[in-house]
């Protein structure tokens, strides 16, 4: 088994997860999080309501756009001396596990979706948004934690047989 010994200090590094705009709303019956009250299953009325409220239609990213959406992460983290463990986008999200040294992981969240926005802005001029609100912000305070997000990152997505290129 891997080294599970505690840090109290700060985390190993940070597991960011966050899906584009519309692709998973609340009542999705894959399971969504209602803020405050946590994870919730499926509502089909919960669903139509969200889709009748989104402001435009839900954005899918293309290769090229992925391209740009890891290749930004990546220049951000050089700019910031952040250390990138993996990156890796999809058609409706994006995987980041990285060690930032004294931010906290919203802030890692906001500075990555902020600047990926501004670069997928250049490329999709008319639309206004790209991310859902906020995302998953997991610390990994152990090495096999570390690992673990690295790996699913890098290898698991592939190997759910989505997003192939």
């Amino acid at each position: 088994m891997a080294n599970r010994e505690f840090n109290f200090g700060e985390p190993l590094g940070y597991f960011i997860t966050w899906t584009t705009y519309g692709t998973w709303l609340p009542g999705d019956e894959r399971g969504w999080v209602a803020w405050g009250n946590g994870e919730q299953t499926g509502d089909d009325e919960i669903r139509r309501e969200s889709e009748l409220s989104l402001k435009e239609r839900p954005f899918l990213m293309t290769h090229a756009d992925r391209r740009c959406v890891e290749s930004t992460v990546q220049r951000h983290c050089v700019i910031r001396n952040w250390d990138l463990h993996a990156v890796s986008a999809r058609s409706n999200h994006v995987h980041v596990v990285a060690t930032a040294p004294d931010y906290a992981p919203e802030i890692v969240r906001d500075q990555f979706k902020a600047w990926t926005s501004r670069k997928l802005k250049e490329r999709h001029p008319q639309r206004e948004r790209f991310w859902t609100e906020g995302a998953s912000c997991r610390w990994l305070n152990h090495q096999d934690e570390l690992e673990n997000a690295v790996r699913y990152t890098l290898d698991a997505q592939d190997l759910k047989g989505r997003d192939a290129y």
